[in-house]
């Protein structure tokens, strides 16, 4: 690894950090495909990291130059006065910058998930507490159910391992039986695919980076697209119709903070898609293509050299 791959890997992760997200956060082809688009945008963000962890090695390597039995052959000072002092301090701000942004991430993957589950935690206490209509209809008949006694439709989900449904009377009153079972559907996709742990890990990115580099709207764009994938799985419930007027119903209705709730901002776009029957195959096969090809060639460019400065650290022992 090479001043020329540090500088590569480096522009890669600005990149795909910043410019990439802002133009597929404007791209509309991933409402038609949103599993694939998903696993883009999660390609884009590991590839990320890769970059610029990769950027942070091949600088290391510069600074220390290994021998042939792979041990460093040179001191810090020495590769002063082999580099020069501008492009060693230059060297050095970009390592210190990838170990920044490594223990940002590392930070911010506890923070995320301590906070998000302590939030969870007291609210599933709460909506225990205040169950107040524990059978409303014989669809409420199941465990996990919690109604609370508002007259405004709400719905949303408490994930984790004591997963929680919340309807509000407001619902029951709003909604017929099928719309019912399209909302209770979506919500149930949320806590099955474990959603909530694919934000959290975009969330812990999102905070790894700088903020003059990354993007304000891919964490939203994820959102939606999650929101779209659970909307695919109430149509296969109970179809378009009573999903698209549940949804309207609940437009209204937020969550608390590390709940996952059916309405918000977006309602108004993901019912038109509901309306939509455009090919989704082909853009399909397009985005798990681009996810490969992002996701394959950074890991492939880290890790060959690493393991092979191990493999000599290991021989040389």
């Amino acid at each position: 690894m090479h001043a020329t791959a540090a500088l590569v890997f480096g522009v890669l992760a600005l990149l795909l950090a910043g410019p990439v997200p802002a133009l597929l956060s404007r791209a509309r082809w991933p409402y038609r495909a949103p599993r694939a688009a998903l696993v883009l945008w999660q390609a884009i963000a590991l590839a990320a990291v890769l970059s610029a962890f990769g950027s942070g090695l091949a600088i290391a390597s510069q600074l220390l130059v290994p021998g042939p039995d792979g041990r460093p052959t040179t001191s810090p000072t020495a590769e002063i006065d082999a580099l020069g002092l501008p492009l060693w301090i230059l060297y050095m701000v970009v390592l210190t910058l990838t170990l920044v942004v490594g223990a940002k991430l590392i930070f911010a993957v506890i923070q995320v998930g301590v906070r998000t589950r302590r939030r969870r935690s007291r609210h599933r206490m709460l909506v225990d507490l205040l169950d107040r209509c524990p059978e409303p209809s014989m669809i409420a008949r199941v465990p996990d159910l919690r109604v609370l006694d508002v007259t405004e439709p709400i719905a949303y989900c408490l994930p984790g391992l004591r997963q929680r449904v919340v309807l509000s009377q407001g619902t029951f009153a709003t909604l017929d039986d099928a719309e019912i079972t399209a909302i209770l559907s979506h919500e149930r996709a949320h806590l099955r695919a474990r959603h909530d742990l694919v934000l959290e890990a975009f969330t812990a990115v999102n905070a790894a980076f700088p903020k003059v580099v990354r993007s304000k709207s891919a964490l939203g764009s994820v959102q939606l697209l999650i929101e779209m994938l659970a909307d695919d799985s109430a149509v296969r419930a109970a179809g378009p119709t009573a999903l698209a007027r549940a949804l309207v119903a609940c437009s209204a209705s937020h969550a608390p903070q590390g709940a996952m709730a059916a309405g918000g901002p977006d309602t108004l776009l993901r019912v038109q898609r509901l309306a939509s029957s455009e090919a989704r195959m082909p853009v399909a096969l397009a985005a798990y293509a681009a996810s490969l090809a992002i996701l394959v060639v950074p890991t492939i460019a880290v890790a060959v050299p690493w393991l092979t400065e191990l493999s000599r650290l290991f021989q040389a022992a």
